[in-house]
């Protein structure tokens, strides 16, 4: 017989209260899980992953509770009233449907959090002791007050831990899985803390009063095997079912992506080509591979190297080059090359690529462009060649000029000092005020043959058509120094000998531009020209200003460059011949540096 008043004794099966430890966490496993589906849902799927995953969801808390209360054994039969206990899983639904929902929101700001953890809090709680209410058996159930607040109030805890942890984890990110487990075992060990301190709150004392037993039922270890696989069944299937939801999702949205990216690209002027990252498999080439290289995209798929069979064969081995620096990890920037139709028509484009790298730094892609400029370049090329015509009429008029001057402006003059000195002896000595204004006519023109004789062979010094470059730079220098008293060093290879007319003519006026603007903008007395022949010609003329910021800042913006068109025109010169003019400003002065390829001619 047991004393009346006194609580009934208890104990908790072990193997029950681990297994509903395990519900609980299996349970906010599932909860972060479908948070992730609902929010991507949109429509009226968004409400069906909503009521599926509350249910799913409430009835895994609602077997966790069950499975808790089950673990106690108490000295009496117990049943249970099972309208009650319907009301107390539905509780665990809607309490499990208010998370979701604010879980899955765009925003979740504290009001919301708040006011979201309060009602999934006192859904669990009501949860809970609703079931505890169903309970029947020959006893009164009495309350800790102070307990039932503590279990509420973890309860509410414990309800914004999971809104926190499902609305951090709803998009998926490298990584995920793990920090999943770890945050479903902190929230279901809360709800585990919750359930057993609401447990401990109450004290089932004898009672000798009729029960009630009218629609109540014993729950058997079979039963309750039951209820925890059809659990754990209903939380695998949804959480198997969001994971093939999720990757449809994705693949449909890559899907959706891949024709919106095909639709844009193919709508491109330029070649878009996407390949593995060492070129062996071009992955997608957009339209305009066929418009500029006139050959199928679906040979370039056959054989990714195929497109470098209509480049033409001067650039062909360039562009080779390129590509292997490219897979090497180059990038390709700016790369002009040439296009030989199979209709024998020709383009000129534009190369440039680059390689895709992943999280570890391994290449994985590369992303290629090509851009057509043939009219650009037709255009570039009439400039070049218009440009050229008209320096060589330059030269052809300086020649002429030049020569005009000295055989007959320079002849004039020296006949004219002749006759000067001639007429000098005929005025009496003591006439000394017109023998000086003689002698003086006379030195004034005997000055102007020497200025046009000098401004003659500035024009065109007839030493560059007899001797070749190095006599003629040699003499240049040499009277530049005599005029302007600015010294300069001259370094010649031996192996300079003759070359083309238009490249010593080229050279010849960079030199002349270059110490010109020496003279009148660096204000060096000291500068230095360098000449060095082997497989390429390399000219060098530096100036030493050591107080040469302004030469150094204009060496850097040609535009402030105060040469007037003299740098222009020597680039321009130089191209033509197909060499590349750089200016190269430094602590000590400026270098103008002309590099031509001398391939063929020998060196």
């Amino acid at each position: 017989m047991i004393p009346f008043g006194t609580p009934l004794v208890g104990h908790y099966d072990g193997r029950l209260v681990a297994f509903s430890l395990f519900i609980a966490i299996s349970s906010s496993y599932a909860a972060l899980d479908l948070g992730a589906r609902v929010t991507a849902a949109g429509g009226w799927l968004r409400s069906a992953w909503l009521a599926g995953g509350a249910a799913a969801m409430g009835l895994g808390i609602w077997s966790m509770h069950f499975t808790g209360m089950l673990a106690l054994n108490l000295p009496v039969p117990v049943a249970y009233h099972w309208p009650t206990v319907l009301l107390s899983l539905v509780s665990a639904i809607f309490a499990s449907a208010a998370a979701l929902y604010v879980a899955s929101r765009k925003k979740m700001g504290r009001v919301a959090a708040a006011a979201g953890s309060v009602a999934m809090g006192l859904g669990i709680a009501g949860m809970h002791y609703i079931g505890m209410a169903a309970m029947r058996l020959p006893a009164v159930c009495r309350y800790n007050p102070l307990l039932v607040a503590v279990s509420v109030l973890i309860a509410i805890i414990a309800s914004l831990a999971a809104l926190v942890f499902t609305f951090d984890y709803r998009e998926d990110f490298a990584g995920t899985t793990v920090a999943k487990v770890i945050s479903a075992a902190a929230m279901g060990a809360a709800i585990f803390l919750m359930h057993y301190t609401g447990m401990l709150s109450a004290s089932f004392i004898p009672s000798t009063e009729l029960l009630d037993v009218s629609h109540a039922v014993g729950i058997s270890s079979l039963g309750l095997s039951g209820i925890a696989i059809g659990t754990l069944v209903v939380q695998g299937v949804a959480i198997v079912t969001s994971s093939v939801d999720r990757r449809f999702a994705i693949q449909a949205q890559e899907l959706q992506t891949s024709e919106r990216f095909h639709q844009i690209a193919d709508i491109l002027r330029d070649v878009l080509l996407l390949s593995n990252g060492d070129f062996s498999e071009v992955l997608f080439v957009n339209r305009a591979y066929e418009a500029i290289w006139g050959r199928t995209a679906e040979s370039l798929y056959a054989d990714p190297r195929s497109w470098l069979e209509g480049v033409h064969p001067d650039d062909r081995r360039q562009v080779q080059e390129a590509v292997q620096r490219l897979v090497d990890g180059e990038p390709i920037d700016s790369l002009e090359c040439r296009v030989v139709r199979p209709d024998g028509s020709i383009c000129w484009v534009r190369l440039r690529a680059y390689l895709v790298r992943e999280a570890r730094g391994h290449s994985y892609r590369i992303v290629g462009t090509a851009h057509e400029f043939t009219k650009r370049k037709q255009a570039e090329e009439e400039i070049r060649r218009l440009s050229g015509r008209l320096l060589q009429l330059q030269d052809e008029e300086r020649r002429r000029i030049a020569r005009d001057l000295h055989d007959s402006t320079g002849q004039d003059l020296v006949a004219l000092a002749t006759m000067l000195g001639q007429l000098r002896g005929s005025i009496p000595s003591g006439d000394r005020k017109v023998r000086r204004l003689f002698s003086e006519c006379k030195a004034l023109a005997e000055r102007c043959v020497r200025e046009v004789r000098t401004l003659s062979y500035v024009l065109h010094p007839p030493m560059l058509d007899e001797t070749g470059l190095e006599d003629a730079i040699r003499d240049y220098v040499k009277g530049f120094s005599k005029r302007s008293g600015i010294q300069v060093e001259l370094e010649l290879s031996p192996r300079l000998g003759r070359m083309p007319r238009d490249v010593e003519l080229a050279l010849f006026r960079v030199v002349q531009e270059a110490l010109t603007n020496i003279q009148r903008h660096s204000g060096s007395q000291q500068a230095k020209i360098r000449i060095h022949r082997n497989s390429n010609l390399t000219l060098e003329i530096s100036d030493f200003d050591h107080g040469a910021s302004a030469s150094v800042s204009r060496g850097k913006e040609e535009p402030r460059f105060e040469v007037g068109v003299g740098i222009p025109s020597m680039r321009e010169r130089v191209k033509l011949i197909g060499g590349r003019l750089d200016i190269e400003p430094g602590s000590q002065g400026t270098t103008i540096r002309v590099t031509i390829p001398l391939t063929g001619e020998g060196t």
